[in-house]
């Protein structure tokens, strides 16, 4: 089992930045491929990013591409969003998820996450 507890999350103007973290406890985190995902009111959630266990190795959905970054800090147990260049569509619930396994796997529901957080709010007003 994996506990994600999220953070970081708040009201920004467009064009400005935030980032999140999600502190991981439980399971080897270093063990574990990560993502962050988003679902904003009235519609499905969806990816935004992925990560390896090593963290060479990443994804991001095209919608964000060049605007987020994600990262992870093993020796702390967390993972990270930088999001920049923030637009009113990223405003949504932003959750942290973890794999059983140590790498990414497109070809699994949600890139092969296995573990939820509860989620941060993130509001971008234009």
């Amino acid at each position: 089992q994996v506990q994600l507890v999220e953070s970081g999350g708040g009201l920004v103007q467009a064009g400005g930045s935030l980032r999140l973290s999600c502190a991981a406890s439980g399971r080897t985190f270093s063990s574990c491929a990560m993502g962050w995902f988003r679902q904003a009111p009235g519609k499905e959630r969806e990816f935004v990013a992925v990560i390896s266990w090593s963290g060479n190795s990443t994804i991001l959905a095209k919608s964000v591409k060049g605007r987020f970054t994600i990262s992870r800090d093993n020796a702390k147990n967390t993972l990270y969003l930088q999001m920049n260049s923030l637009k009113s569509e990223d405003t949504a619930d932003y959750y942290c998820a973890a794999s059983a396994q140590s790498q990414v796997n497109p070809m699994r529901p949600n890139y092969g996450m296995d573990y939820w957080g509860k989620g941060t709010l993130v509001t971008v007003s234009s």
